[in-house]
């Protein structure tokens, strides 16, 4: 049995439909499971608080897992105590070099540090930037063809997320990834006004960018994030602390096949966009 932490999310719900499209027994972790009964089964449980582990890791041999809980070695120690035998951990790209007094760099880097000393099988995923992002663009693409925009000039190797769940994937089922590191990326570094041309392309419209200022975009994430967060965000992509722009063949390499493109996302994603 294989339990999926954050179900629900962009990476999560991707390893969670291909384990159960494969075949494998399969279990996905969320905070509130839906009242209504579905084709995976869901349970409840918070990485925030390990003793809530008990019943969703019973007869669980495999977890993959989200970086940045802030007790990382008593989770493990509680999944390995369940019975858990290896763990893949969803990290960042931005802990290659990071600076630590970065918070985002920082809780990867616990995380990272706490999966290699578990005593656990590991492997740990580092992707770039997620295609899914764009899916924020939604509500402004309802009322109009301009979408606001920070970090307007820097480029990103933006992944798909299905991507990284069909290498979340490899590493839960198959031998030969224990106690690797995987940098991942997309196939080409896309600025904010590149994927969004594509996304025009495929849905068929004429959209434009409108490169937020940075005064504005701070304003608006403090709302809801962290100051940390805020932080960690301005020094990556405004001080330019993090390149994330470098394409590397990983994906490649472990698939056996070309990773996808934005273009192939947002193909798979047009329902989630007004026309």
């Amino acid at each position: 049995m294989i339990l999926v932490a954050g179900a629900t999310g962009n990476v999560g719900a991707e390893v969670l439909r291909q384990l159960a499209e494969g075949g494998h027994a399969v279990r996905g972790l969320t905070r509130r499971p839906p009242d209504r009964a579905g084709p995976v089964e869901l349970v409840a449980g918070d990485l925030t608080r390990p003793d809530s582990l008990r019943a969703a890791a019973r007869g669980v041999n495999a977890v993959f897992l989200l970086a940045g809980q802030p007790d990382p070695p008593g989770l493990l120690a509680a999944l390995r105590s369940a019975g858990v035998e290896r763990v893949v951990l969803l990290s960042s790209g931005a802990v290659v070099g990071g600076d630590l007094d970065n918070y985002v760099v920082r809780y990867n880097v616990v995380s990272e540090a706490a999966v290699r000393d578990s005593g656990l099988q590991r492997t740990v995923l580092r992707p770039s930037g997620f295609m899914s992002n764009a899916l924020a663009w939604a509500e402004q693409l309802g009322r109009s063809d301009v979408v606001q925009e920070p970090f307007a000039a820097v480029p990103v190797a933006v992944v798909d997320p299905a991507d990284i769940g069909a290498i979340a994937v490899l590493a839960l089922t198959a031998d030969g990834h224990a106690g690797r590191s995987y940098r991942l990326t997309g196939p080409q570094a896309l600025t904010p006004a590149d994927r969004l041309q594509v996304l025009g392309e495929v849905l068929g419209r004429r959209l434009r960018l409108d490169p937020e200022p940075d005064a504005a975009a701070r304003s608006r994430m403090a709302a809801t994030m962290s100051p940390d967060v805020v932080e960690a965000f301005f020094r990556f992509f405004v001080a330019g602390e993090y390149d994330d722009s470098r394409v590397t063949p990983t994906v490649a390499d472990l698939l056996d096949r070309a990773p996808r493109t934005f273009a192939d996302w947002a193909r798979a994603h047009t329902a989630a966009f007004p026309r």
